[in-house]
């Protein structure tokens, strides 16, 4: 039972004792942690006293020794396996709450009352042995999770203007320069500034590979650099990194419980009042029948033991809390037990474009030089690039990014000029070159929109390749064309059809952008229910329509406009890389590197942890059922009575950690088979 005191506040509440996660106080750490030993768990000191003396007791016992030789023996066992579920016991019987480590103390003391001290000491070996074990499962659950803290280094080296300075990692401010020499971990997560090296950050986002990073490149706390050095800057507080806030939302997550177990929990205590009450009757109707004393009184014991639903209590939290942690190691935070549950209920999938299904940031897909404008695809790019460079407008820095990526010369930009509704101007090379709005008539074949809101101000969306056409011109005579678009993430197709195989309906895609915009991106990913020109109002209008036809949807989004369809369907994800903080707190689970192909392994790993919970149900329920039985019609005798319990107690406990393995995360699903070309491991 110490797993369920320790998931409820009770016997084993000491074994994870620590600071407050968000604090972070990481320069205070001398040394990583490993996983959990055996005996620097209480419970397990207390078990291995227990277990000692009962065994140096049991020799002499079977010799008829004299009863002092091994009395104390016995004694040690009862006190060493005893006082902690006992002090438990009665602290909750003072709270008017029966808890079930208190009927296994009693029925192992009433065992001693009437002279089966061996059997009474037999159940306090087992029933502390078995806490121990369930104590060691649940601080190996919560190693694998704060496990993470000790990755994030101690210390960091500042760059300042005197030089360099080694400071607490807890010390560091957004805006920092950090400098990270080969082989160190990174202190905090920023953005790279100077320097290429490779960055081992398969602890945070699951990569298998090292990742190139070079200026501009978005670095987390707790990876581990490569050969070379770089230069970042802290572009969020310790408190708030990766690894933070992996850790606080499973740890709070733990604090929640699941409708299952919520359940649980309110039969629970009548449960037990009536396991009381039918061993009372188990007791005095033999006995009123001229039984035995002893013998009435062992079988009412045995039926108090065998019939307390320690097994069913830890069926449902284990799974969930294990399926928590292992979606949070793989970038996926879960917020509550309650969240990790519904996930698994969903069966219609509903999705958000920009920034969910694309990145959300216009990129340059094509470069068309005008006919006899003497320029090739380069020399267009680098002189509309320079143009634009003084520009904030999102158009402007794509143009400006995809010179950079080209490695193009930018000529400096004289006299620059922006006019809202038409585009910019400046004089690059002694010529006046203008980026903005393209004439009408440029390309008849395609159908134009224009726009003058402050996000598309000087430019027209057209419906070419699915993005947005700038025209250049020199000196008023046009030179080219530019092609900019929103492009899908690599994996929205990959996990459009993953959602699709997993719910049997294709995906729902809602967005507010327009109608051929959304048809592209739809025909792209394999999406066919499309509803596009979409206000915030209208998605939470169809999220609910489906929900009225008896879908349970999961909505993902990551925008302002999103929340109110993330807080209207049965379960909602964030992408969390972007995504503006009322989506974020509004979602039930927020993908942290934006991967979508996670989306759907989060939802398989749910629905895993709930066949987990039902596989722990029917054990629990089906040793108790039996157990019961044997003993009210035929004669359990009480050291298989407590082993049958205590055994069906640890199974349960353990099978729930099952989840914890890196094989329950898998990213990918394909026709039953893994890549290696066997048959996908069973949870």
């Amino acid at each position: 039972m110490s797993l369920h005191a320790f998931l409820y506040g009770a016997r084993v509440s000491s074994t994870l004792d620590s600071p407050p996660v968000p604090a972070l106080d990481v320069s205070a750490r001398t040394a990583p942690r490993g996983r959990t030993r055996v005996l620097a768990l209480p419970e397990a000191r207390w078990a291995l006293l227990a277990t000692a003396a009962f065994l140096s007791a049991l020799p002499l016992h079977f010799a008829d020794a004299p009863g002092w030789t091994y009395g104390p023996l016995y004694a040690i066992a009862y006190l060493a396996g005893g006082w902690e579920p006992l002090l438990a016991g009665l602290r909750a019987l003072r709270g008017k709450t029966l808890d079930v480590d208190l009927l296994m103390i009693v029925a192992a003391l009433g065992a001693a009352a009437i002279g089966q001290v061996l059997d009474g000491a037999l159940l306090i070996v087992i029933f502390a042995t078995s806490g121990a074990l369930e104590a060691l499962a649940t601080a190996r659950t919560a190693d694998s999770v704060r496990g993470l803290l000790d990755l994030a280094p101690a210390t960091a080296t500042r760059v300042t203007a005197d030089g360099e300075e080694s400071v607490p990692v807890s010390r560091l401010r957004v805006g920092d320069e950090l400098l990270i020499r080969p082989g160190e971990r990174i202190g905090a997560d920023g953005r790279v500034l100077d320097g290429t090296s490779e960055a081992d950050q398969a602890t945070i986002t699951g990569e298998p590979l090292p990742v190139l990073k070079t200026p501009g490149d978005e670095v987390f706390a707790g990876t581990l650099n490569g050969t070379g050095a770089l230069r970042v800057r802290v572009e969020r507080d310790p408190t708030d990194s990766v690894i933070a806030r992996i850790v606080t939302l499973v740890e709070e997550a733990s604090r929640t419980k699941a409708p299952t177990q919520l359940f649980i929990e309110k039969i629970e205590q009548r449960y037990a009042v009536g396991v009381v009450a039918a061993t009372l009757t188990v007791f005095a109707v033999p006995l009123a029948f001229g039984a035995d004393l002893t013998g009435a009184l062992l079988r009412a014991m045995t039926f108090m033991i065998v019939a307390s639903p320690c097994a069913v209590v830890l069926a449902t939290m284990p799974p969930l809390l294990s399926a928590i942690a292992t979606a949070g190691r793989h970038g996926v935070l879960v917020k509550s037990a309650l969240a990790m549950e519904r996930l698994g209920e969903i069966d219609t999938a509903a999705l958000d474009k920009t920034g969910t299904l694309t990145e959300g940031a216009p990129e340059v897909t094509a470069v068309r030089p005008a006919t006899g404008s003497g320029l090739d695809e380069d020399a267009l790019l680098a002189l509309a690039a320079a143009a634009e460079h003084p520009s904030e407008h999102p158009l402007a820095r794509a143009i400006v990014a995809a010179a950079r990526t080209r490695d193009l010369r930018l000529a400096p930009a004289r006299d620059f000029a922006a006019k809202p509704g038409h585009g910019v101007t400046a004089t690059v090379d002694g010529r006046v070159v203008t980026v903005g709005r393209p004439d009408p008539g440029l390309d008849t074949d395609t159908h134009t929109d224009t726009h003058t809101d402050a996000n598309t101000d000087a430019y027209t969306d057209t419906d070419v390749e699915g993005g947005t056409v700038v025209r250049v011109e020199r000196d008023g005579a046009l030179v080219g064309t530019l092609v900019l678009a929103d492009r899908p993430r690599a994996d929205a197709a990959e996990t459009a059809a993953g959602l699709t195989a997993l719910t049997g309906t294709s995906p729902v895609l809602l967005t507010g952008d327009n109608p051929r915009a959304a048809a592209q991106l739809a025909t792209a990913t394999g999406i066919t229910d499309v509803r596009a020109s979409l206000l915030p109002e209208d998605k939470v209008t169809a999220v609910r329509e489906l929900q009225r036809a008896g879908r349970k949807v999961l909505f993902v989004g990551d925008g302002v406009n999103d929340a109110p369809a993330l807080a209207a369907a049965h379960s909602g994800i964030a992408m969390g890389r972007a995504g503006s903080d009322l989506a974020l707190e509004t979602a039930d689970a927020v993908v942290v590197r934006d991967e979508l192909a996670a989306i759907p392994a989060v939802v398989r790993l749910s629905r895993a942890a709930r066949r987990l919970v039902v596989q722990n149900l029917l054990v629990a329920g089906t040793f108790i059922t039996v157990l019961v039985l044997w003993d009210l019609l035929g004669h359990l005798p009480l050291p298989l009575g407590v082993a049958g319990h205590e055994g069906s107690t640890v199974l349960v406990g353990l099978n729930g950690l099952r989840l914890l393995r890196e094989s329950a995360w898998r990213l990918r699903e394909s026709a039953g088979r893994r890549p290696d070309g066997g048959r996908p491991r069973a949870l």
